[in-house]
């Protein structure tokens, strides 16, 4: 399963990462790398929940069945 992660810088300086396929993970983090790696553990902690109590993992689009959980850093969501 393959997760799309969106990052943007704040005004403040801080980052959100966030994904569209789990609505509401988003994460802040003082730097970019901060950000993402704090979403890519809460992605994993809401399936991990989801599926322990037999929900259905996503409600997003369907990601296609891969055993893995990997990420694709956007870089058109960044701020320059």
């Amino acid at each position: 399963m393959n997760l799309i992660i969106e990052t943007e810088q704040e005004k403040d300086g801080r980052w959100i990462a966030g994904t569209a396929e789990l609505p509401g993970a988003l994460a802040y983090g003082t730097s970019r790398q901060e950000a993402i790696t704090k979403v890519e553990a809460l992605a994993l902690r809401i399936l991990a929940d989801r599926l322990e109590h037999g929900e259905t993992p996503f409600l997003g689009k369907d990601l296609g069945g891969s055993e893995y959980l990997s990420t694709l850093h956007n870089p058109a969501y960044m701020s320059s």
